[in-house]
């Protein structure tokens, strides 16, 4: 049986994949279309508008012409409103899906000739889900809150407006301030945060046990602790659910630490999953008596917004006298120092010591045993200021219930730590 390739080497049959990748497309979108009874234009509409784009596009380049495409894309438009012209819609609803979907097509058809069938394809699928999910996401939108929006539209202007403006340079002393640096560990704080919230505000109030704690530890296991500690002083009966929560959401924090970990120092992501993975799998094991017996119970839960401005320039300020104070110690009193750093800052915020010892670790000024000690450190002194909270807040009998899941999760933590640094 003859190669394929040869013969599509052949001039007269060469241009024979772009046309059948841009009829492949549109009869995949128009497919979709078809179902719709709003839309004018169906399976052969698509498809025949595609490989109209791959045919202009052949034209333009024989002819050294490319307004030939605009000429193309043009009549494709006018066609769209001449349809919609003499055959309106039946709810007086002119729609434009259906009619972008041509336009799309038409292009995904230019980009199939120009050697971008790979782009090509990937659009056109995404396109059609866009089209196949019309009631999902609607769904999805209205659903949305004022404060969701909010919130999306905030992390937009931590991520897409003030972080490319940043100088990607080192400042101060120790050259240990560089804006760009600083402001991209706030967007991956404030990501990691605004997933959990916006999840939280979705799911929270008919969420169970494991999701409340799940949800808790990406927004903020110290607010958790505080929230359900309260709820358990006022409501000692809801006693157990309180202190399940509170536990799952500080060993998902050993979770979300390895993922802050892998984006901001790859090297070091293997070892550090390693040590915050057997904590919470230690953890676990440890409160998965109290998970068997604990119902699907209602789970209200507090959460603030982690885009705000405020809260984002909070961080920004802590991470940089954490990453300046801890310059300073290693340099004035070695190791020692930055573990003293660790263990004051870490108490109520481990975010910013774990950021600022990766990223020491990545400018080569901190060894990785060292850096994950320093990590590991500032992890138990926030787990017992949680601990102390637990207990002053929540009442002995709180504070009981989340001592041996907290504290093995910690050993497991300590005995990992120990295994690696030899």
């Amino acid at each position: 049986m003859p190669e394929l390739t040869p013969i599509l080497s052949h001039p007269v049959l060469a241009p024979l994949p772009a046309f059948i990748t841009s009829l492949a497309l549109g009869l995949l979108m128009g497919l979709e279309r078809e179902r719709s009874l709003a839309a004018h234009a169906g399976l052969r509409t698509f498809a025949l508008t595609a490989m109209l784009g791959t045919l202009c596009a052949l034209l333009a380049q024989l002819l050294g012409n490319s307004w030939l495409i605009a000429a193309g894309l043009l009549c494709v438009a006018l066609v769209i409103v001449s349809a919609y012209l003499l055959k309106p819609t039946s709810n007086n609803d002119p729609g434009t899906t259906t009619q972008i979907a041509l336009v799309l097509c038409f292009c995904l058809g230019v980009l199939c000739w120009h050697e971008q069938r790979t782009l090509a394809v990937m659009l056109g699928i995404t396109a059609t889900v866009l089209l196949h999910f019309k009631a999902e996401l609607s769904g999805l939108a209205q659903r949305l809150s004022m404060d969701d929006l909010r919130s999306m539209l905030q992390f937009a202007v931590l991520s897409l407006v003030i972080l490319p403006i940043l100088p990607n340079q080192d400042f101060g002393p120790y050259a240990a301030f560089n804006p760009y640096q600083t402001w991209l560990m706030v967007v991956l704080i404030s990501g990691v945060g605004l997933a959990g919230y916006l999840a939280l505000r979705w799911f929270g109030e008919r969420a169970g046990t494991l999701i409340a704690g799940m949800l808790g530890g990406l927004v903020s296991s110290t607010a958790t602790t505080l929230a359900h500690a309260r709820q358990a002083r006022q409501n000692p009966s809801n006693i157990q659910f309180n202190a399940t929560v509170v536990a799952l959401a500080n060993l998902t924090v050993l979770a979300r630490l390895s993922i802050v970990g892998a984006v901001a120092a790859p090297a070091l992501a293997g070892a550090l999953a390693t040590i915050m993975g057997s904590g919470l799998l230690l953890g676990l094991l440890v409160i998965l008596p109290q998970l068997r017996k604990q119902a699907d119970t209602h789970a209200a839960a507090a959460a603030s917004n982690p885009t705000e401005l405020k809260t984002a320039l909070a961080f920004a300020l802590v991470y940089s006298i954490v990453l300046l104070a801890s310059s300073w110690l290693s340099q004035v009193a070695g190791n020692s120092g930055l573990y003293v750093v660790a263990l004051l800052s870490g108490a109520t915020d481990v975010d910013a010591i774990t950021l600022s010892s990766l990223r020491m670790f990545n400018q080569q000024r901190l060894l990785s045993d060292v850096a994950l000690t320093a990590i590991t450190l500032a992890v138990l002194a926030n787990t017992l200021f949680k601990l102390g909270m637990a207990f002053s807040i929540g009442g002995a009998a709180f504070g009981k219930r989340l001592l041996w899941p907290m504290l093995a999760a910690g050993l497991g933590s300590i005995v990992a730590l120990l295994i690696y640094t030899g």
